[in-house]
């Protein structure tokens, strides 16, 4: 493990050059008894061969798995048995993934729900209800911690019952800051993940790494709201990719925040309306396990008194109602 995390240091930020290892070597400790020629000629740049050759790297894994362990944190690695099935299909795996919380989390059927950081409040309604309806049957919901979609999916999913996120930063670096306390909410009932060391911050170019680790782990990828350059976009490609289902909730026409999802939907992507469009991708029997547990009894509407109803009446799931209406 102290092998995989040094390895880690030098490669979580070249895709490129963790599969030319991990493709190169059978056993992670022959990396460190390779020279910096040998690495180079293997195609590693230089800069790269010569980090994996230098000395104190070792120790520096070793700190890491004593801050891991104060802190309450493991870290599992690509050569562990429990590392996620799905997530070593996908042709770029992570080599370590940090991890704060549940562990067994990651046996549970999966959906990613991703979309705009800046959701109208259709998107921030149905964003949460879906996740809500999705954990509350037993998926666990996957996101990136981010603002918007990414962590109104959190909160929902909570409501319901496990949801993962998958950061772009180290574990010790939570970002955006204001989503502290979700991120300890959710390693109360879930799990957070990140390839980058505890202290990583969280770099422009780590997000678009870190949503194929996010579509990777999903049976599908739900697309509520974004731009058609926005990065949800970016996890629908390489869910797509990865053989994974693309899904989308389509949107206003007239809104700049429906072009993403809509362009997915014009493009062959399952359009979702509720959490029985999501399951329906299931593979069997998966599907039908979930969708027995629905309950036949239909609930029943809240208990409102004269004056109750009347703001009841006046409140919409896609649109604004200011106070003093």
């Amino acid at each position: 493990l102290k092998h995989w995390i040094a390895l880690n240091f030098i490669l979580s930020d070249s895709l490129r050059s963790a599969r030319i290892v991990t493709q190169s070597f059978s056993c992670v400790q022959d990396v460190f008894h390779a020279s910096s020629s040998d690495l180079q000629a293997l195609g590693l740049e230089r800069g790269i061969a010569e980090a994996l050759s230098s000395p104190g790297l070792l120790d520096r894994a070793r700190e890491e798995l004593d801050k891991l362990e104060k802190r309450g944190y493991s870290v599992l690695s690509i050569g562990d048995k429990q590392f996620p099935k799905r997530l070593r299909e996908i042709s770029d795996p992570p080599l370590v993934l940090y991890y704060a919380g549940k562990i067994d989390t990651l046996n549970v059927p999966s959906v990613s729900i991703v979309g705009a950081r800046r959701p109208t409040p259709y998107g921030r309604a149905v964003a949460e209800k879906l996740a809500h309806d999705l954990s509350a049957k037993g998926v666990v919901v996957i996101s990136g911690l981010a603002r918007g979609i990414d962590s109104i999916s959190h909160w929902g999913a909570l409501r319901g019952g496990k949801t993962i996120a998958v950061l772009g930063s180290g574990l010790d670096r939570i970002y955006p800051k204001e989503n502290g306390p979700l991120f300890e909410k959710i390693i109360e009932n879930g799990l957070v993940l990140s390839e980058y060391p505890l202290k990583a911050p969280p770099l422009k170019y780590h997000f678009p790494c870190r949503n194929r680790i996010i579509s990777g782990l999903s049976i599908g990828t739900v697309v509520v709201e974004g731009t058609k350059r926005s990065g949800s976009l970016i996890t629908a490609r390489l869910a797509l990719d990865q053989n994974r289902e693309v899904m989308a909730v389509p949107g206003n026409i007239t809104s700049e925040l429906s072009q993403g999802p809509n362009w997915l939907l014009q493009d062959g992507a399952k359009l979702v309306s509720d959490w029985k469009d999501v399951v329906e991708e299931f593979p069997s029997p998966m599907r039908e396990e979930i969708i027995s547990r629905e309950k036949k009894k239909k609930k029943e509407p809240p208990s409102l008194d004269k004056e109750e109803k009347m703001v009841y009446n006046l409140l919409f799931p896609d649109k604004l109602t200011s106070v003093d209406v």
